[in-house]
């Protein structure tokens, strides 16, 4: 435990505390001045924090904040939970609801957009409100929460249409529910026959890693197979005590554990940061899944990198770093017009019986067919 207690910055807070979940949820950070005990905040920052106070709630763990550089606003955890005032510039392309998931929503909590899966919106609370979170206009407000009534008629609804088969646990963070209710959820949902799986997306194991216990475990085991897709964006990310969790979670949740990531400008936009990341993950026993081109959800346009740079990076990748170790590069497309995969070209001349392509060296090399 010596070197999981080493990342605390607060020598007053007990370490059983530290490693409580419910403490970091109840200790989050969300104002000025409990934020300057952890870092030195800039004039710009300050001055975002209350400027932007009424666009999206600023929230973070002690833990996550913990990993952020004290002096350099420019620290990719940082740029990911503080206001920017850029947030207050809104763009023509911009959207409030940029994947229109409130048009495909039959019952209140449930968006089924894709003929074959529905993703289940049951909690608007987060460790971290992200800057660039895709559903700013409803994480932290709790009128948006589906409550037992809307879960039962959610339950219904996936008993009555057989085309549904997976279902995905999001919010908020579904994490943020007790071991007990999410036990009665995956229970329910496990009994409907003609669902093959059951996916949860959560941030916890980066955020709040110390909600991966053993009885948390224990009730993902009860429900194998789960699919768990978490939310890495930076090296910095990958601690020892979410290389403990992460190991908990394969060992004893019995749990397969995927990331998705966001191309995220002055945060990973880098083929170094991207390798690191990548690897980091893999090494640690998570599949990356996914890099996301960022969604067009209104104040994030400045952390959106151009889509011929992404590709780049992704070809560059590619040719450098085992293919078990490369997610998909992908965007969903503005409308809920679904995910569609930006592939990197190689295919430069198509001749009279053979192709010429052009490696992520540059090399150029012909194939007959």
């Amino acid at each position: 435990m010596e070197l999981i207690s080493s990342q605390r910055q607060r020598t007053d807070i007990p370490e059983k505390d530290w490693l409580d979940w419910k403490w970091q949820i109840q200790n989050r950070i969300k104002d000025e001045h409990e934020l300057s005990d952890y870092i030195e905040i800039s004039s710009d920052e300050r001055e975002a924090i209350s400027s932007c106070s009424q666009v999206f709630s600023f929230s973070a763990t002690p833990y996550y904040l913990r990993l952020a550089d004290k002096k350099d606003p420019n620290c990719p955890i940082r740029l990911q939970v503080l206001p920017r005032k850029e947030e207050l510039s809104v763009r023509a392309w911009d959207r409030e609801d940029p994947l229109a998931e409130e048009s495909y929503m039959p019952v209140k909590g449930v968006t089924h957009r894709y003929p074959d899966r529905a993703l289940w919106y049951l909690s608007h609370v987060c460790a971290v409100y992200c800057r660039f979170c895709t559903r700013k206009r409803k994480v932290s407000q709790s009128s948006g929460t589906p409550g037992l009534e809307d879960w039962q008629k959610a339950l219904q609804y996936f008993r009555e249409h057989p085309e549904i088969k997976e279902v995905i646990l999001s919010g908020g963070d579904p994490l943020n529910l007790s071991d007990h209710k999410l036990d009665f959820l995956l229970g329910e949902l496990k009994s409907i026959p003609h669902i093959n799986q059951v996916r949860i997306h959560t941030r916890y194991p980066v955020t709040l890693p110390m909600r991966i216990t053993s009885e948390l475990c224990s009730v993902l085991k009860k429900h194998f197979p789960i699919y768990l897709v978490t939310h890495f964006n930076h090296p910095k990310e990958l601690t020892p005590l979410v290389k403990e969790r992460i190991g908990m979670l394969v060992k004893e949740g019995a749990v397969t554990v995927l990331n998705q990531s966001v191309l995220l400008k002055g945060v990973n936009n880098s083929v170094e940061t991207l390798k690191d990341l990548f690897y980091g993950l893999t090494k640690i026993g998570i599949k990356p899944y996914y890099l996301h081109q960022c969604d067009e959800i209104f104040g994030s346009s400045h952390f959106r990198v151009p889509i011929e740079e992404g590709v780049e990076l992704m070809k560059q990748i590619r040719g450098s770093v085992s293919g078990l170790s490369v997610p998909l590069y992908v965007v969903d497309l503005t409308g809920g017009g679904g995910k569609v995969p930006l592939p990197a070209n190689y295919l430069e001349e198509t001749k009279d019986s053979s192709y010429v392509f052009r490696n992520y060296k540059g090399d150029l090399y012909e194939i007959g067919f």
